[in-house]
C-alpha cells in the first residue's frame, strides 16, 4: 500500500479557497473560466456546458433555515432509527413471525432502505432539485408512520394476541397476507421516505450558507457539528426513550409519537420556504459515468496511440464547481479509447457532438476513481454483514437472557445496540487525542496509520465479535437447557452481550469511519455523492447477504427430525453456528482485503496538476499587484 502524501491536502485546499474567492483567477488556468463582467456575472459556453453564474440571492438563507432543515432531518431519523432498532422484536411479539422470517423481513427491508438513497441522489440532481425531493419524500414517511400506528392500533391489522401456553409450544398464529401486505406497504412507504431525505437533507442545508464568504464557511462547518450532534442525539433517544416506550407501554404509542413528529417536521420545512436557498439540478454525475462506458465500447475496436499523445485526446477545460483536473493515467487504458478524438466529434466551438461517443479525459478519470474503488467497497459488505446481526439475532439471544438491571427496572432488548454507540463515543476522542499523535511519532504520517490499515482493522474486529458472539451463545444456549425454565430464558445476564457489541463497536469506529473517509479523499470533489452512497449500499448489500445466508441455513440444516439452525426456538437452534459462519467468512474477506489493498495506489498523482495551476494562479496574481 501506498502513502497518501499531507501535500496533496494542503495544496488541493488552497487551490479550492482561489477558486471560491477569487473567481478571476481561473481566467488563465485550465479552469478555463473568464473573468467577470463589470457587473460581476458570469456568462458562456465551455464545451457543452452553458452557465451563467449571476451572483446569487444568499439571503435570508443561513442559520435563519437551520431549524427547518435540522428539525426535518431529526424526526425522519427518530421515526426510522426508532423503528429499527425494535423492528425484530415487533416481528417476533406482536407479528408471530419465525425467526428466520423475522431476520429476513429485517434484512430485506434495511437493504432497500440503503439502497433508496442511490435512487433519491439520482432523482434530485438530475431533475427536480433536493427541496421538492425531501418535500415529497417527507410525505411518504409520515404515510409510513401513519400505517404502522393503524396496525399497531387496530386489531383485524395484525394476528391475534397469543396465549402463554401457545407461546410456550410455539404455536402462535402468524400474520395472514393482507396483514404481512399491509405491514410491508407500510415499509415501501419508509424506504422512499429514507431514499430522498437522507441523500439530500445534509446538501440542501450546505446550500443556505454562501461559501465564498468568511461567515459562509463558518456557518458550513458549525452546521456539520449540529448535523452530526442531532444525529447521535436521536439515536440514543430512540435506542433508549422509544425502545422502552413500545416495550413497556404501548406499540401504539411508540408508533404514533415519531409519526406526531414526522408531521411536525413537515410542517416546519415547509414553513421555511421563504427562507431557502434553492439550487437548480445541474444533472447527475452518474449520465457522465455512463457515457464513458458506453464511448469506450463503441471504440473498442481502436487502437491507442503507442506514446499516448494528449493531442487525439478530448481535454476541454473545466467548467461548473470542479476544481481539480484529473490527468490522463495509464491504468484501465481501455477506458482512454473512449476519449480518442474521430472525425466530425468535435464542433468549431469545441463541444461535442455526441456525449455518449465521445467524453472528456475528466470523464473517464472519474471512471476509473469509481473502479478501482469497487474492489475495496466491495471487502465492506461481509464486515458489514457482521454488524447487520446486531438487529436481529443478537435482539433473539437478548429475549432470552435476564434483563434486570435492579429489582424493578428490565432493560429493553432493542436498546443493546447503545453499548456500541458508547464505545465509539469514547474511543473515538482517544484515538483521535492519544492514539494517533502516539502512533504519527513511530509511522511519520499525519494520520497515524493509512486510510486502508484503519479499514483493515475494523475487519479484523468484526471477525471477533462473531467469534465471542458464537461462544456467549453456546453459553447461553446450554444455560437455557440446563435449567429447563418454561419461559426458556437462561439465568445469565444480558450484559453477557456487551463484549461482542463492545467489539463491534470498535469494527465500527475502524471500518466504517475509515471507509467514510477514503471515499471522500479517493473520489474527485464532484463524485461525493457517489462516495455516499457507495457506503449506503454496502450496507445494502450486507442486508441482502444475511438474507442469503439465513435462507440457506433455514432449508439445509436441520434434517434428520432435528431443528435447523434458525429455527423458531432459539433454544434448540444453533445460532452460534451461524455466527462462526460469518467469522469464517470474516476470515477469507480479510485475506482479499489484504490483496487488493496491496494493490491499490492512492490518489496522488493530481499533486502535480495542482501545483501547476497553483503557480498559473501565483503568476497572474503577482501580475494583478504590479
Amino acid at each position: 500500500m501506498e502513502v497518501e502524501g499531507s501535500e496533496k491536502q494542503s495544496s488541493y485546499s488552497w487551490l479550492a479557497c482561489c477558486n471560491k474567492c477569487l473567481p478571476f483567477c481561473s481566467s488563465s488556468s485550465s479552469s478555463g473560466v473568464p473573468p467577470p463582467s463589470p457587473d460581476g456575472e458570469l456568462s458562456g459556453k465551455h464545451g457543452d456546458v452553458a452557465y451563467s453564474s449571476k451572483p446569487a440571492r444568499r439571503k435570508p438563507g443561513g442559520w435563519k433555515a437551520m431549524p427547518f432543515v435540522l428539525g426535518n432531518e431529526t424526526f425522519e431519523r427518530l421515526a426510522t432509527i426508532g423503528l429499527l432498532a425494535n423492528f425484530m422484536v415487533f416481528l417476533l411479539t406482536v407479528f408471530h413471525m419465525e425467526q428466520a422470517s423475522a431476520a429476513n423481513l429485517h434484512y430485506i427491508w434495511s437493504g432497500v432502505g440503503n439502497f433508496a438513497p442511490l435512487l433519491g441522489a439520482f432523482v434530485s440532481d438530475a431533475y427536480i432539485g433536493r427541496f421538492w425531493t425531501i418535500g415529497f419524500s417527507s410525505f411518504a414517511s409520515l404515510l409510513g408512520m401513519v400505517t404502522l400506528t393503524l396496525v399497531a392500533w387496530i386489531p383485524q391489522l395484525r394476528p391475534p394476541p397469543c396465549t402463554p401456553h401457545q407461546l410456550q409450544i410455539h404455536q402462535c398464529e402468524g400474520p395472514t397476507s393482507s396483514q404481512l401486505g399491509i405491514l410491508i406497504l407500510a415499509l415501501g412507504f419508509l424506504s422512499i421516505g429514507t431514499g430522498g431525505i437522507r441523500p439530500c437533507s445534509l446538501p440542501f442545508g450546505v446550500d443556505q450558507f454562501d461559501p465564498t464568504t468568511d461567515e459562509g464557511r463558518k456557518g458550513i462547518n458549525s452546521f456539520f457539528n449540529w448535523y452530526y450532534t442531532t444525529f447521535t442525539v436521536v439515536l440514543i433517544f430512540a435506542l433508549t426513550v422509544m425502545v422502552y416506550i413500545q416495550d413497556n407501554i404501548s406499540w401504539v404509542w411508540g408508533f404514533g409519537i415519531p409519526t406526531l413528529f414526522m408531521l411536525g417536521s413537515i410542517v416546519l420545512f415547509f414553513f421555511g420556504t421563504r427562507l431557502y436557498v434553492y439550487v437548480k439540478p445541474e444533472g447527475s454525475v452518474f449520465s457522465g459515468i455512463a457515457q464513458a462506458l458506453v464511448a469506450s465500447y463503441k471504440k473498442r475496436r481502436l487502437t491507442l496511440p503507442a506514446d499516448d499523445e494528449e493531442r487525439v485526446f478530448y481535454d476541454p477545460p473545466l467548467a461548473g464547481t470542479t476544481v481539480t483536473k484529473l490527468p490522463l493515467t495509464y491504468q484501465l487504458r481501455f477506458l482512454n479509447k473512449a476519449a480518442m478524438i474521430m472525425d466530425g466529434e468535435v464542433k468549431p466551438d469545441g463541444s461535442r457532438s455526441n456525449p455518449w461517443t465521445l467524453c472528456s479525459i475528466q470523464q473517464i478519470e472519474e471512471v476509473k476513481c469509481l473502479l478501482k474503488i469497487v474492489p475495496i467497497w466491495a471487502s465492506g459488505i461481509i464486515c458489514f454483514t457482521s454488524m447487520a446481526q446486531q438487529g436481529t439475532f443478537t435482539i433473539s439471544q437478548a429475549l432470552k437472557m435476564d434483563r434486570h438491571l435492579g429489582p424493578n427496572f428490565q432493560i429493553p432488548s432493542g436498546s443493546l445496540m447503545v453499548i456500541s454507540m458508547i464505545t465509539v463515543g469514547l474511543w473515538l476522542p482517544f484515538y483521535d487525542r492519544v492514539f494517533v499523535p502516539n502512533l504519527r511519532k513511530v509511522t511519520k504520517l499525519d494520520s497515524g496509520i493509512t486510510l486502508l490499515q484503519r479499514i483493515g482493522i475494523g475487519i479484523v474486529f468484526s471477525i471477533s465479535s462473531m467469534v465471542v458472539a458464537g461462544l456467549v451463545e453456546k453459553m447461553r444456549r446450554d444455560s437455557a437447557i440446563s435449567h429447563g425454565r418454561q419461559d426458556g430464558i437462561a439465568p445469565i445476564s444480558v450484559m453477557w452481550l456487551a463484549p461482542q457489541l463492545i467489539l463491534m463497536g470498535f469494527a465500527e469506529a475502524f471500518n466504517i469511519i475509515g471507509q467514510i473517509e477514503f471515499y471522500y479523499k479517493e473520489f474527485p470533489e464532484n463524485m461525493r455523492s457517489v462516495a455516499n452512497s457507495l457506503f449506503s449500499v454496502t450496507m445494502a448489500g450486507a442486508s441482502y447477504l444475511s438474507t442469503v445466508l439465513v435462507t440457506v441455513l433455514h432449508g439445509v440444516t436441520g434434517r434428520h427430525g432435528r431443528p435447523d439452525w434458525l429455527t423458531n426456538d432459539i433454544n434448540e437452534g444453533r445460532v452460534d453456528y451461524f455466527y462462526y459462519i460469518i467469522a469464517g467468512m470474516g476470515v477469507l474477506n480479510l485475506g482479499y482485503f489484504l490483496i487488493v489493498s496491496q494493490r491499490y495506489h492512492y490518489k496522488g498523482s493530481t499533486v502535480e496538476v495542482i501545483k501547476e495551476e497553483k503557480t498559473l494562479v501565483d503568476v497572474e496574481l503577482n501580475a494583478i499587484k504590479q
